[in-house]
């Protein structure tokens, strides 16, 4: 499997792509309605977290697209969970934090994920560009110093002030590796974010996904060896 232009630069993607975020939210969630003082009534655990799955998106959406604050994207999601639940939304500042902190103690890399960005860093330049607020990205960074340590630049969506996929943080990403958007591979999970994201700001993509993008620019896979032979191929 190739991709039909030489690159000379690999960013990745930092959540569910070298760090699994679907597991740390979950476990955030599941931990604080384990909790006897937990604010979300007689719902059971699947209730909130159905529900908390339907809200999250939507709020990104809307932030991404300046019609969110960022407070209102941090702390009005749990305002609308609490809402469809029936509760008071009193409590929503307060939970929000909590689940911060409760998402923070569940990080950990996806299998084999670290690995191939080690590999990949020891042949060419990389770096991180990622959606998300600049001190929970950071702490993430702190968490794992590897990534930032090898990283030529690392890249947050709130510190430029868009959000993927927005072509202007692409390019402010791009500036930042000093290489042409055409000689810069991005590794995403997100067909919306990374795959269209990157696409139209002239990078080629290498989707971890288990589906195809029909596109010169794209490639999927699902194993990490594979792209690590694709980038240690091309370098």
């Amino acid at each position: 499997m190739s991709l039909s232009r030489p690159f000379r630069f690999v960013y990745f993607d930092l959540d569910d792509t070298l760090l699994d975020h679907r597991h740390a939210e979950y476990a955030a969630l599941e931990e604080m309605h384990a909790d006897p003082d937990q604010p979300f009534g007689g719902h059971s655990f699947d209730a909130v977290h159905e529900a908390y799955s339907a809200i999250n998106p939507v709020v990104w959406r809307k932030y991404a697209a300046g019609e969110f604050t960022k407070r209102q994207a941090k702390v009005g999601r749990f305002s609308q969970l609490l809402k469809r639940l029936g509760l008071d939304t009193d409590a929503d500042e307060a939970l929000a934090h909590r689940y911060l902190d409760t998402y923070s103690g569940h990080w950990k890399p996806l299998a084999g994920a670290f690995e191939a960005f080690d590999a990949i860093a020891s042949t060419m330049p990389v770096g991180i560009l990622t959606n998300g607020f600049v001190e929970i990205q950071e702490a993430k960074l702190r968490q794992f110093p590897s990534l930032s340590e090898a990283s030529r630049a690392v890249v947050i969506s709130e510190e430029v002030g868009v959000l993927k996929p927005d072509p202007g943080l692409f390019a402010e990403a791009a500036r930042r590796a000093g290489t042409p958007a055409s000689e810069i591979l991005y590794v995403g999970d997100s067909l919306s974010s990374d795959v269209h994201g990157g696409v139209g700001a002239g990078w080629q993509v290498a989707w971890l996904s288990e589906n195809e993008f029909d596109h010169p620019d794209v490639f999927s896979f699902t194993e990490w060896e594979t792209l690590t032979d694709l980038v240690t191929s091309a370098s």
